[in-house]
């Protein structure tokens, strides 16, 4: 449940990015330019660039984090093949410091170990499932689709109005979106949406004006 629980909040936060990211890039062409073949360019590139780009950092990332749980189970396999009756004593006192008794606790870590010590050892050692360690390729998915739902918002908020609409209306359905999301990661976090979501909003509407301002800079659209 907590693992998927994290996956929702990942997804729900790289929502968030692809609005963010690519609402500033539309809204800074659209600033300088009323042209629709510029802002739909910009836009698109920014989507399939936001969207690799987080879904390469969280392969990265996620097969790092891997690789040191692999490396961390290997170590706990080899201490178990050589000191078996140590790795008992350790597992007792691990259920003693949880507030059993050390009779209970020594049954407990007894039976745990003749079922499977190298999963017992890895759970109350480690905190990790040697069969559900974290997948790089899914986690790089996830990503990408979650930044590209994201993005598409503030792209089809920006081409679907007529020229003189469009800033306006991508700015009301950024920050309702943002809004959603950052009501939903709180709530997903247990924290108080009432600072979660004026963040959240705060953020998104900076960016947009920043680069609405540079969009307004004399040349820029030249």
């Amino acid at each position: 449940m907590a693992s998927r629980l994290n996956w929702l909040r990942a997804g729900v936060l790289g929502a968030n990015d692809g609005i963010v990211s690519t609402a500033g890039l539309v809204v800074g062409v659209a600033s300088a330019t009323a042209d629709t073949t510029p802002i739909l360019t910009a836009g698109v590139a920014g989507l399939v660039a936001g969207a690799l780009s987080m879904a390469v950092g969280e392969y990265v990332s996620v097969s790092t984090q891997r690789d040191s749980e692999r490396a961390l189970l290997s170590q706990e396999k080899r201490e178990l093949a050589a000191d078996p009756d140590y790795e008992l004593d350790e597992l007792t006192q691990i259920y003693r410091h949880k507030g059993l008794t050390l009779a209970t606790a020594r049954q407990v870590a007894r039976e745990l170990t003749d079922h499977d010590a190298f999963a017992a050892h890895a759970e109350a050692e480690l905190g990790l499932d040697p069969n559900e360690l974290t997948n790089p390729w899914q986690a790089a998915i996830s990503s990408a689709i979650s930044f590209t739902c994201g993005a598409l918002l503030p792209l089809l908020a920006i081409l679907l109005p007529p020229p003189t609409w469009r800033i306006p209306v991508t700015f009301v359905a950024v920050l309702l979106a943002l809004a959603g999301t950052g009501s939903l990661s709180a709530r997903l976090g247990g924290s108080s949406r009432l600072r979660a979501v004026p963040r959240v909003l705060i953020g998104g509407a900076l960016a947009m004006l920043v680069t609405y301002a540079i969009g307004q800079i004399p040349g820029v659209s030249q």
